[in-house]
């Protein structure tokens, strides 16, 4: 059977609840305690609505009050000092960071936002420092896990990892290479896995999605380097590793990836269509190929003849070992369609939102596991 997942959900809501409730906390007229409860139902809506939608792994990790990378810094203890002792488990340290203010309510610049790779996203940059600590400061990812195994989800933890959150951070201060903060930050992933890979287990699960797009970029020979010995150390922790890359093609770094210590590879073929010949070639026999196939970018409608037709051979050659996905997070896609109703109907046929994503996922995941002769009604039709 292959296995259907995603590699993470927009967490504005289908009628950008999210957005409101921030935005009347942060005048004040909404208590903590209400957007707390705000952001824990819209997470727990998400899981549902893919569930239904029929995903085998649901991503927990993928929500954030403001911005993943953030989420990370935060993780990893990463908050300048001219925040304080801020306390790394409270959002409103999170919302200073973002939009500059101290805790005593002084004003404090806020730290620097950029778009994240060529997408209409923007990330807030970690700012770094020589000699920089980090501790595992803040939880989230590992209480949402909780949270949502204790309703049930099949679930798949999602991280930035270390590689990407430290070359997307900005030096400040002496300047210094930043790989010299690399083992520390990587003793942090490390802990972060184990405490994972615990709760997992006890619900029968294994996998972590760890995100690396600067796969995609060209980078300089030490930091292909650093993959080797990052996913070796992790490599030791209690979960299967699903490395994952978007945005592009693997940058003259196939053979590195294929040969890294990790379970499974989720590669982007919307991008970069032309690099599934090569990893079909390369990969090894126990390694998962995820192939992104679905757009997370775009809200057009997948074209599904095509990509079984892309996919066939994979298929053939893979059998369970080849998962379906979309290219990325849909969190650059509005949630659900179906709240269009003004649309033309053959508008809106040609549509697909965040919801209706997951739904080609599953439809494209049916249609290989039953061969192009035991297609079920509901792929005919799409097709």
């Amino acid at each position: 059977m292959i296995t259907t997942h995603n590699l993470g959900f927009p967490r504005i809501g289908s009628q950008r609840q999210l957005k409101k409730a921030l935005e009347c906390y942060w005048c004040g007229d909404l208590p903590k305690s209400a957007l707390l409860e705000e952001g824990q139902r819209l997470r727990q809506q998400h899981w549902q609505l893919q569930q239904e939608a029929g995903l085998n792994l649901i991503p927990t990790g993928d929500f954030a009050w403001y911005d993943q990378m953030l989420n990370h810094s935060l993780m990893l203890g990463a908050i300048p000092q001219r925040f304080g002792n801020a306390d790394a488990g409270d959002i409103d340290t999170l919302f200073r960071m973002a939009r500059g203010r101290a805790p005593s309510g002084q004003p404090a610049a806020a730290c620097e936002m950029t778009k994240w790779f060529d997408t209409n996203y923007h990330y807030i940059v970690p700012e770094l420092t020589k000699r920089q600590q980090f501790r595992l400061a803040n939880t989230a990812v590992i209480d949402e896990t909780a949270e949502a195994l204790a309703m049930g989800f099949r679930v798949k933890p999602v991280l930035i990892g270390p590689l990407t959150w430290l070359w997307l951070g900005k030096v400040k201060g002496e300047e210094f290479d930043r790989l010299e903060l690399l083992d520390n930050v990587v003793e942090v992933y490390s802990d972060v896995l184990n405490k994972l890979g615990e709760m997992l287990a006890e619900n029968h699960l294994e996998w972590v999605q760890i995100d690396e797009p600067i796969l995609t970029l060209d980078l300089p020979h030490a930091w292909h380097q650093a993959f080797e010995s990052v996913y070796h150390r992790l490599h030791s922790c209690p979960v299967k590793i699903l490395l994952a890359s978007y945005f592009g093609e693997l940058n003259g770094t196939t053979t590195t990836v294929v040969n890294l210590p990790v379970d499974g590879i989720h590669i982007d073929l919307l991008r970069a269509p032309q690099q599934l010949p090569s990893l079909l070639d390369r990969l090894p026999a126990y390694k998962v190929l995820s192939a992104g196939v679905v757009d997370g970018r775009n809200v057009w409608r997948c074209d599904l003849q095509r990509t079984l037709n892309q996919l066939a051979e994979a298929e053939e050659r893979l059998g369970d070992r080849l998962w379906i996905a979309p290219s990325c997070s849909l969190l650059h896609v509005p949630v659900d369609l179906d709240n269009e109703t003004t649309l033309a109907p053959e508008l809106k046929s040609w549509f697909a939102f965040a919801r209706q994503k997951c739904r080609e996922v599953t439809v494209i995941g049916r249609a290989l596991t039953g061969g192009h002769q035991a297609r079920e009604p509901e792929v005919v039709s799409w097709i």
